[in-house]
C-alpha cells in the first residue's frame, strides 16, 4: 500500500469543499452546497452589481442580508432590496462554485471578477483563464 503526503494547504482546501472547516472540523454555518468561506457569499461582492453594472462591484459591511444560511453584502440600499426582492434572480449558479469546475465534477472555489452573465444567470469562475476556456 502507497502513502501520500498531502501538502496542508491542499488539506485543509479539500476538508474545505467536504464542508469543514478549522483545525477541530467543526462543521459550517451554512449549508454546503453554498460555496461561502466564513459565512459569507460571493467573496463580499454585491450579487445586484454584476447585472446592474455588469462589474464586481465590493459590498458594505453595513449593508447585508442572511439568505439560506449565507450572508451577502450590497453596495447600495437600492440593490440590497432588489436582492431581498429576490434572491434567485441575483445568486450564482452553482452555489458560488466554479461553473467549469461543477461541470467537470468537482467543486472549487471562484475569483469575483471571473463572471458571466448568460440568458439573465450569473455564473462565477475560478479565474480569467478558467473563464475563458469554460466560455
Amino acid at each position: 500500500m502507497k502513502t501520500f503526503l498531502i501538502p496542508a494547504a491542499l488539506a485543509a482546501a479539500v476538508l474545505g469543499l467536504a464542508g469543514l472547516t478549522g483545525p477541530g472540523l467543526h462543521a459550517q454555518s451554512h449549508p454546503a452546497h453554498v460555496n461561502a468561506p466564513a459565512g459569507l457569499g460571493a467573496a463580499g461582492y454585491d450579487l445586484v452589481a454584476y447585472f446592474t453594472q455588469n462589474a464586481p462591484v465590493r459590498g458594505d459591511a453595513a449593508l447585508t442580508h442572511r439568505h439560506d444560511g449565507v450572508t451577502y453584502k450590497f453596495a447600495s440600499e437600492a440593490n440590497r432590496a432588489a436582492f431581498v426582492a429576490q434572491p434567485e434572480a441575483y445568486l450564482p449558479q452553482y452555489g458560488n462554485y466554479c461553473a467549469y469546475g461543477v461541470a467537470r465534477g468537482y467543486k472549487v472555489g471562484v475569483d469575483p471578477a471571473a463572471f458571466t452573465i448568460v440568458d439573465g444567470k450569473l455564473y462565477l469562475n475560478y479565474d480569467a483563464a478558467v473563464q475563458d476556456t469554460w466560455r
